[in-house]
């Protein structure tokens, strides 16, 4: 790809307890993940990375242009990651294909609409919007 760009996932253990600490109301991680609040936190983070990293110039081509905070963890149960939590690269590239064209493309939004497996088996079907960040800046 012509940058680098990033799917976050947040620890909702972490970002649930900064959430209460600041006063920030949340019901699923869906809701907190898309939360304008955690998303200005995670740009402000994000941001002071890319500074760090303009500073080396063998590195300056590694920042982060365009993010997004994903809606969902990334789960071996989804198969998504090994069970030592290595992501399956392949199985992301297929399942995400429409968020990774819409990252590296020029739009600011992505439709979800797929289903969840949560640990005890249970399956739900999770339809949202996801936004995307655009930091601008120098591309790769």
């Amino acid at each position: 790809r012509d940058y680098c760009a990033a799917f976050i996932n947040i620890d909702l253990a972490a970002v649930g307890s900064w959430a209460e600490r600041n006063n920030v109301a949340y019901a699923s991680y869906q809701e907190l993940a898309a939360n304008p609040d955690v998303i200005r936190t995670i740009t402000r983070h994000i941001e002071q990375v890319n500074q760090d990293l303009s500073k080396d110039p063998q590195l300056a081509g590694s920042q982060i242009k365009r993010f997004l905070v994903l809606h969902k963890q990334l789960d071996a149960d989804d198969g998504e990651l090994t069970r030592t939590r290595k992501v399956r690269r392949g199985v992301i590239k297929e399942k995400y294909a429409e968020i990774i064209d819409a990252i590296y493309g020029d739009r600011d939004m992505v439709h979800i609409d797929t289903v969840i497996t949560f640990q005890d088996g249970n399956k739900s079907r999770v339809q949202t919007d996801v936004r995307v960040v655009d930091l601008g800046g120098p591309a790769a």
